[in-house]
C-alpha cells in the first residue's frame, strides 16, 4: 500500500513555456514597431536634422559660397560670423522692421479674420459662396496675387492712384511700393489680405463647437452683443487665438517671397529672410547667412516657449 503526500509541490508546468511566448511576442512587437518608425525617423534625420546640423556647423565657418564644394564639416571654427551679424549696419533695422511687420501682419490677420468668421456666423443664402470666395487669397499663387499689387499700386497707371487722385483729393500718386514709409504699410497690409482667411478657417470651426444654449441664456439676461461676444464667444476662442498667434508670428518672422516679390527689400522693407538672401546670393557669405538664420531661430525658440510657459500650462490646469 502506497502512502501520497497531500501536500506534495506542483510540478512547474505551463508558466515557463507561457511566459517565454509572453516575452517572445513582446520582442516581435518592439520588432516590428521599430520596423514601422524606421522610414520616419530616417526621413526625419535625413530632412530635418542633418541640415540643421549642417546650417550650425557653417554658421561657425568663414565660407564662401564659391568654396562650399570643397567645404568640409571639420574646418576650422569660429565666431566670427556672430560678431559680423550683430555688428553689420542695418542688421537690427531689419530685426526691427521683422518685428513690426510681424506682429502687426499676425494681429492684423486674425482680427480680420475674426471679424470675417462672426460676420459670417449666422445663415444666409449664399453663405456657402461667400465662405468659399474668402478662402481666394490663401490659395491663389503668390506670384499673380503680388503681380496684380504691383499693378494696382503702380503710381503712373495704378487704379489706387487714379481713384486716390479723382476721389480722395490725392495732389499727386503715391509710389506705395518704392517710397517709406509707405512700402513697409503696404507689405503689411498684403500680408494681411492674403492671410486673414487661415485665421478664419480656424475661427470658424472653433465658433461651430461654441454651445448656443450658453449666448441664449445671455440673451434671456438681457446682455448686448458686446458684452455677449466679451464674456461668452471671446473666452471660448482664446485658445485657438494664442494658438493662432504663435503659428502666424512663426509663417510672418519667416516670411520672404511676399516681401521679395513687391519689393526686393527695398524702401525700408528689409526683413530678416530677405537679409539672408541677399547676404547668401549678393554677397556669397555662407557662413554669415547661416549665422542669421540661427539668430532667427534662436528668436521664434523663444517665441515658442513663452507660448507653451503661459497658454498650454493654463489650458491644461484649466
Amino acid at each position: 500500500m502506497s502512502i501520497q503526500t497531500p501536500l506534495s509541490p506542483a510540478p512547474p508546468t505551463k508558466r515557463a513555456p507561457t511566459a517565454k511566448r509572453r516575452n517572445t511576442r513582446a520582442r516581435r512587437d518592439n520588432r516590428d514597431g521599430l520596423v514601422m518608425v524606421l522610414p520616419t525617423t530616417v526621413i526625419v534625420i535625413a530632412v530635418v536634422i542633418v541640415p540643421v546640423l549642417w546650417n550650425v556647423v557653417l554658421s561657425f565657418q568663414d565660407l564662401s559660397l564659391l568654396d562650399i564644394r570643397d567645404a568640409g564639416p571639420f574646418q576650422s571654427l569660429t565666431m566670427e560670423n556672430f560678431v559680423r551679424v550683430f555688428t553689420a549696419a542695418g542688421f537690427w533695422q531689419s530685426i526691427a522692421n521683422t518685428v513690426v511687420y510681424s506682429v502687426a501682419a499676425t494681429v492684423g490677420s486674425i482680427v480680420v479674420g475674426l471679424v470675417a468668421a462672426l460676420a459670417l456666423r449666422q445663415p444666409f443664402p449664399g453663405r456657402g459662396l461667400v465662405r468659399a470666395a474668402m478662402l481666394l487669397p490663401y490659395v491663389a499663387p503668390v506670384v499673380a496675387v503680388a503681380f496684380v499689387w504691383q499693378i494696382m499700386l503702380n503710381p503712373q497707371y495704378g487704379i489706387v492712384n487714379v481713384w486716390g487722385q479723382q476721389f480722395l483729393g490725392w495732389d499727386r500718386p503715391i509710389d506705395f511700393l518704392g517710397r517709406a514709409p509707405y512700402a513697409l504699410i503696404t507689405v503689411i497690409a498684403f500680408e494681411i489680405w492674403r492671410y486673414f482667411p487661415f485665421a478664419f478657417m480656424f475661427i470658424t470651426a472653433r465658433l461651430v463647437a461654441v454651445p448656443r444654449d450658453i449666448e441664449e441664456a445671455a440673451i434671456v439676461d438681457g446682455a448686448s452683443a458686446l458684452q455677449r461676444f466679451r464674456y461668452v464667444i471671446l473666452p471660448q476662442l482664446l485658445p485657438v487665438v494664442a494658438l493662432l498667434s504663435v503659428l502666424r508670428l512663426i509663417m510672418t518672422f519667416n516670411k520672404f517671397d511676399d516681401v521679395y516679390l513687391l519689393t526686393g527689400g527695398g524702401a525700408g522693407t528689409e526683413v530678416a529672410a530677405v537679409r539672408v538672401y541677399d547676404t547668401l546670393t549678393g554677397r556669397f557669405d555662407v557662413g554669415g547667412a547661416a549665422a542669421q538664420s540661427i539668430v532667427l531661430a534662436v528668436f521664434l525658440a523663444v517665441c515658442l516657449l513663452v507660448y507653451i510657459r503661459f497658454f498650454v500650462r493654463k489650458e491644461d490646469r484649466a
